[in-house]
């Protein structure tokens, strides 16, 4: 095996110093369709600019169509270059299109035209750069360029003192979330789909497979049309497993998920599943949390810190990407532009007045319509007629997590929040598990706002626990008192982790002066269940070989391992035999010593 290993080396090693790569600039050709290409977008944006001129358009709706122009006419040269270049097989093609090195965009700034670039306020401007670096760019064209270039630059500069922030944000929201057990017991757990459609109707494994399914422990059996059990509840979700229920035909299934995990402390082992480090199954002990925070903070540094304003293409307005909206997102900010969600079934009808625009819901039960006045340059996702459910969205744009939680419930929150941190970091080519982010948004959701406190202890207003709310109104039940209501409430992680029941991590996070100042009004308690807290004052961490199932170990030999042990000890006087006397009785050198013969104590 050495011998073969070492022949692949050298061989490498010998094609890699007789061949490479040699660009030069007749390699990079621009299409010769191009200018056919740019006249015919050319007459369109002029035809805009005119009705501009004339009134008939206001500035927003001329950014708009001119940007939407642009953008086409930027990936047809693109999509004719790729063609041209595929067609001439250079070098550039080959490094490209073999994953080696760069990208089509890249390809397309060289070879065929700049494109779009944003202003100094990161708007973009609704005249291109139409020339490529092969062409050479003039001088306007030059200068409009050096703003993206530059914020680029100053871009980097900051990215790592925000990700840096970011993480020590995330670890002390989740620093406390550690796997105390095994099995929680729950037969609860999220439904993810296994197998997806494409338009022709093949039909293939779902793309997020690996960051969502994989990994985990099933929630309840998966059984086939026939009956037969493919898989059995709390079994590991393998490549093997997921290759068997694919050929079985199965849409989706139910894995356990630490957001349905019902430990009173922590989370459990089934629930997180396999830990992303051993390929095993998490052991009871392991900071889960940290490693959460850390896998979440650590690709931070790779998302872009741009907001790009693409004047109502994609959106109503500015689109927030990279790591700005990762924050947002785990800060549980309203995003700006926010688009609105229906409150109601039923059939929608569109009010287009000189005045507004709105979006009109009429129930399906009968009650009072409800309006939801939207932007005209919103781009619309229902149309005249529609039925829509609960939940629905009826703008393009970014969606409020705080209104999915009060109109769809804290799980569908907990499932839009995931969705969209994984959206960012897909869209920047990073891939993190669904556990990790799950992780932080179970810490995000766990306290609940007393609306009723019923017959219980609890106080209207009060931000409780999640548990210690379940507890209270388990207790009042068995007593067959009146339950307490709540409302579940949404926190972003900084204030998640002010909020926490240990003031010395609160103190020690942000805002120290305050946090104990309310603690000593209050006569807080801190139990030490998480790490900081437990580090501060010095004492063994809960995590780990320092939780109390490995510390507090007594060892209780067996009959069998005492004989064992015995039967295998040797001394030096193994071989010895005491000398008995004719009666029986052991020789006068063995023999007590009477006492009395001393006269102690007389």
């Amino acid at each position: 095996v050495a011998k073969t290993l070492d022949a692949l080396k050298n061989t490498g090693f010998y094609y890699a110093s007789r061949s490479g790569v040699t660009v030069a600039v007749s390699d990079i050709a621009a299409p010769p369709t191009k200018p056919a290409i740019m006249e015919g977008y050319e007459e369109q944006a002029a035809n805009i600019e005119s009705q501009f001129a004339m009134g008939l358009i206001d500035d927003v709706e001329r950014r708009t169509e001119l940007i939407d122009i642009w953008t086409k006419a930027t990936d047809e040269v693109a999509e004719a270059m790729k063609e041209n270049l595929a067609e001439k097989n250079t070098t550039i093609n080959r490094m490209v299109t073999s994953g080696a090195r760069g990208n089509w965009m890249q390809v397309r700034q060289i070879a065929g035209i700049r494109g779009l670039v944003s202003n100094t306020k990161g708007e973009i401007m609704p005249r291109p750069i139409k020339s490529s670096y092969r062409e050479g760019l003039s001088v306007l064209e030059y200068f409009i360029a050096t703003h993206g270039a530059r914020k680029g630059l100053a871009d980097t500069a900051l990215r790592t003192a925000n990700s840096g922030y970011l993480t020590r944000r995330l670890v002390d929201v989740s620093q406390d979330v550690i796997v105390r057990e095994h099995d929680c017991g729950t037969r609860r757990g999220l439904t993810l789909p296994l197998i997806e459609k494409d338009a022709a109707g093949n039909v293939s494994l779902h793309e997020n497979v690996e960051s969502s399914i994989h990994g985990r422990a099933l929630a309840v059996d998966v059984v086939a049309e026939d009956g037969t059990v493919l898989a059995a509840a709390g079994a590991d979700v393998s490549d093997i497993v997921i290759d068997d229920l694919f050929k079985a035909g199965i849409q989706e299934v139910r894995v356990r998920s630490v957001l349905t995990c019902e430990s009173a402390v922590g989370v459990c082992a089934l629930c997180y599943g396999r830990s992303m480090a051993s390929g095993n199954l998490v052991d009871i002990g392991e900071a889960v949390g940290i490693i959460a925070a850390q896998s979440i903070g650590e690709p931070g540094t790779q998302l872009t810190m741009r907001t790009f304003h693409t004047g109502g293409v994609a959106s109503a307005d500015d689109i927030t990407q990279g790591l700005p909206r990762i924050q947002e997102l785990f800060e549980a900010r309203t995003p700006k532009g926010v688009a609105p969600i229906s409150e109601v079934t039923g059939r929608v009808t569109i009010e287009d007045t000189d005045k507004s625009l709105k979006v009109v819901v009429t129930p399906d039960n009968g009650d009072d319509p409800v309006a939801y006045p939207v932007l005209r340059r919103a781009r619309l996702e229902v149309a005249e007629g529609d039925h829509i459910t609960v939940g629905t969205q009826l703008v393009a744009g970014a969606v409020d997590p705080k209104e999915i939680l009060r109109i769809r419930g804290p799980r569908e929150a907990q499932k839009h929040l995931v969705d969209e941190v994984q959206g960012v970091y897909r869209s920047q080519g990073v891939g993190i598990h669904d556990k990790h982010v799950e992780v932080i948004v179970r810490q995000m959701l766990r306290r609940i706002t007393v609306i009723d406190s019923g017959e219980t202890n609890l106080l209207p207003g009060e931000l409780v626990e999640n548990v210690a709310f379940q507890n209270a109104n388990r207790a009042a039940v068995a007593e067959g008192k009146r339950p307490a209501s709540g409302r579940p409430e949404l926190m972003g992680i900084t204030k998640a982790s002010l909020a926490t029941e240990s003031w010395l991590s609160a103190a020690s996070f942000q805002e120290t002066t305050r946090v104990l100042t309310q603690a000593a009004m209050e006569g807080k308690e801190d139990p030490l269940v998480g790490l900081k807290e437990n580090v501060i004052i010095g004492k063994l961490i809960p995590a780990g070989t320092g939780l109390a199932m490995y510390n507090d170990i007594e060892v209780e030999p067996t009959d069998e391992a005492r004989e064992a042990l015995f039967a295998q000890t040797a001394t030096p006087y193994n071989d010895f035999s005491y000398a008995e006397t004719n009666e029986g009785a052991i020789s006068p050198e063995f023999q007590a010593i009477p006492l009395d013969d001393y006269e102690f104590g007389k």
